[in-house]
């Protein structure tokens, strides 16, 4: 438990920041996963809607620091190959 005022500061800064992090974490991950329900479906329409949600959502985490940018190249890039597969 921190005893200097600077570090409890920095203790309820870090706090905050993690829920923030986590919620962020968990909205890329429920894009990713609703884009992967719409190709199992096989509905296009669907799976090409919930793609630029989850480009759009992998690019913004990215930006934020939330993931590297080749993790976000490396998810964008198989994300466009399943939309692809799908004929």
């Amino acid at each position: 438990m921190p005893n200097i005022k600077s570090a409890k500061k920095r203790d309820a800064k870090s706090k905050a920041q993690r829920l923030k992090n986590r919620a962020e974490r968990t909205q890329l991950r429920t894009a990713l996963k609703k884009f992967d329900v719409a190709v199992a479906e096989g509905n296009k329409d669907a799976a090409v809607e919930s793609y630029k949600s989850a480009v759009k959502t992998v690019d913004k985490a990215s930006g934020k620091g939330l993931i590297h940018k080749n993790n976000a190249a490396h998810k964008k890039s198989a994300l466009t190959k399943k939309l692809n597969e799908m004929a």
